[in-house]
């Protein structure tokens, strides 16, 4: 049930915050346990991220022919349409904040962009974070230019627009992301030259348990890869995009190689003609709506910060539950795993019942064994230390406040910054626009110098731009709608 924009909806006893698979999965499983349940997103179609797909306008005739696995999510949509679950649409939680009688209240502001003039209120007894994860960028000299993109952004430009960011485009960055992306890219009629992966593939063989558990994962990356061969697109292990060429936009990219530290190999340069660079260096969990909260965090293997859940996915606060890419990214159907098993520990908890279903102990031991190889694809692709020696002084780090690497390396040489916290107050670098999401890892990795880089685990208050007026109308009482 799609519910109208504006004011104030309550009450529901599970808000879920994101309606991609994991969202979704715990929004029917409590709604099918006996729940009152609302589903928040900013997209005008559920599916997140991952299950992107076009406007109906559009005209699309199959879909499903740009996903993997579209029947899980076809199954999935189903349900939710043959639930009362009450779907806002359009509505970008920008805080959820514990109310003195201990239910909480999701803010949100509406509308495509979410500058509509009303902004809305949904109260809950407990909460489910399905955010997902954003994609991650390490900068290089030239990677402002139009026509570079990142490779999760040309991948939903493709799925949700069906259209491409170029004819020729390199797919450069690391993680099993560009695998699928090239493909893609590749099945729908551009020329993809090279699929450019920092890390190599052997780390994976030194896990061979988690390859055992989890053969589908295999599969995957055969079927991706006959795809590439069948396209005669060239895999290019252990180098890395360390250059980008062009005047309006881009007209060719340099490729070098890079030692184990992803430290680039003198004199191994070669430059690729292309027209498109689609670049990422993996996903980061959205977690900023639970660490505002105070919730407990920890450290993944690739320098990533994710949420400390326990085994019925609930976050360190209590009433706040949590699935899919916020403890740690895992892909479609470990977080359809994990928003079943909050859905029923909601329900349990809500209810008054013991966690006695019987689905409990069967989908523990999948998500253990998913989550076992996320880690082992984190570490796999995990970013080296080496990675800095990219840059030139004049590369743009912080593209809202134009704050380049010589200015932060300033910073840290002379000026005695030794984090990124302390960087940001002395050149500006993460004030900007996108509050660090697009920058922050890289501070962090210029601020460390040769030492670790502190993970990023910033808390920021708004977890989505708030015009005033969204402010201002918390201390009014709008009107309930139900």
């Amino acid at each position: 049930m799609t519910a109208p924009v504006s004011g104030s909806y309550e009450p529901y006893d599970l808000a879920v915050i994101g309606a991609g698979s994991a969202g979704i999965a715990g929004a029917v499983t409590a709604f099918g346990l006996g729940l009152t349940v609302a589903l928040l997103d900013a997209s005008p179609q559920i599916g997140g991220q991952f299950y992107r797909h076009p406007a109906p306008a559009l005209g699309a005739v199959r879909p499903e022919a740009l996903h993997h696995d579209w029947s899980a999510f076809s199954d999935l949509r189903r349900r939710l349409a043959a639930s009362d679950v009450t779907h806002l649409a359009g509505h970008h939680v920008w805080s959820v904040m514990k109310e003195g009688d201990g239910s909480w209240a999701v803010h949100a502001v509406t509308g495509a962009d979410g500058t509509d003039e009303r902004p809305a209120r949904v109260r809950a007894r407990a909460v489910l974070l399905a955010t997902g994860a954003y994609e991650r960028q390490l900068p290089f000299p030239g990677w402002t230019l139009p026509g570079v993109v990142g490779a999760g952004g040309a991948q939903a430009m493709l799925k949700s627009g069906l259209v491409l960011p170029g004819k020729r485009i390199v797919v450069a960055g690391s993680g099993p992301l560009l695998l699928a992306v090239a493909s893609s890219l590749a099945a729908a009629g551009a020329r993809v030259p090279a699929v450019v992966e920092a890390s190599g593939y052997l780390r994976y063989a030194r896990s061979p348990r988690a390859l055992v558990t989890n053969p589908w994962k295999a599969a995957e990356a055969l079927v991706h890869g006959a795809a590439l061969l069948r396209h005669r697109v060239r895999l290019r292990p252990r180098s890395a995009v360390t250059e980008v060429h062009g005047t309006d936009r881009v007209e060719a990219v340099t490729v070098t190689r890079l030692d184990h530290d992803w430290r680039p190999v003198r004199g191994t340069g070669r430059r690729i003609t292309c027209d498109a660079l689609a670049v990422g260096h993996g996903l980061a969990p959205q977690i900023e709506l639970a660490t505002t909260l105070g919730c407990a965090t920890h450290p993944l293997a690739d320098g990533t910060v994710a949420l400390a859940l326990d085994g019925l996915q609930e976050t360190s606060v209590r009433g706040l539950w949590a699935a899919g890419e916020t403890g740690g990214v895992g892909g479609a159907e470990l977080a359809r795993t994990e928003g079943e098993l909050a859905g029923i520990a909601a329900a349990a908890r809500l209810l008054g019942r013991r966690t006695g279903d019987g689905r409990v102990r069967p989908l523990q031991r999948r998500r253990d064994r998913m989550r076992a190889f996320a880690d082992v694809m984190a570490a796999a692709h995990a970013p080296g230390p080496g990675w800095p020696d990219w840059l030139a002084d004049d590369t743009e780090v912080c593209r809202c406040e134009e704050v380049t690497a010589g200015r932060i390396r300033e910073a840290v040489a002379d000026l005695g910054a030794r984090d990124a916290r302390t960087v940001k107050l002395l050149t500006r670098a993460g004030m900007g626009w996108c509050q660090g999401r697009m920058c922050a890892a890289a501070v962090a990795c210029l601020a460390a110098r040769d030492r670790a880089a502190e993970p990023t685990d910033a808390r920021r208050p708004f977890a989505v731009p708030v015009p005033l007026s969204a402010l201002a109308a918390l201390g009014e009482s709008p009107e309930t709608e139900r």
